[in-house]
């Protein structure tokens, strides 16, 4: 876990949840938030796949999450809804990231921005999103446990 990639994330949360609220285009949000106090020592690359990807596959990532939702996405705060996405993108999409390390990463947005309880809903539905999309990784690393 890197503090460049975490950075990236800290941003791409905040330029996600501003292209949720305004509908302001990702390449916008990029350009400004790349300029910000807050973008040193980020992995830039990596903001801006976030920030262009998560936009671009939102229907695939919202149907996905709300099978596990008791309620609309729609319905749910905006931070919570912009990390959860950025979650599932990184669970569905990145494979190359760990699974602990996507939903734990998620759940730190979601401490540090998101309303009290954030982290437990955004907890709860991204672990069970990963039992069904991580699969392989997860019996991998189960066997491993009992072996």
């Amino acid at each position: 876990m890197s503090v460049s990639r975490t950075r990236a994330r800290r941003l791409a949360l905040q330029g996600l949840y501003e292209w949720q609220m305004s509908d302001n285009a990702p390449a916008e949000i990029i350009a400004r938030l790349k300029e910000s106090k807050e973008a040193q020592g980020m992995d830039a690359e990596y903001f801006q796949e976030l920030m262009l990807q998560v936009p671009a596959q939102v229907e695939l990532l919202d149907k996905q999450l709300q099978v596990f939702m008791e309620r609309e996405l729609s319905e749910s705060d905006g931070v919570e809804r912009a990390v959860l996405r950025l979650g599932a993108y990184e669970l569905i999409a990145r494979l190359d990231i760990p699974y602990r390390v996507a939903i734990n990463e998620a759940v730190e947005l979601a401490k540090r921005y998101g309303g009290e309880q954030g982290h437990k809903f955004v907890n709860g539905i991204l672990d069970k999103l990963a039992a069904e999309v991580r699969v392989v990784e997860i019996s991998a690393r189960t066997r491993k446990k009992t072996s």
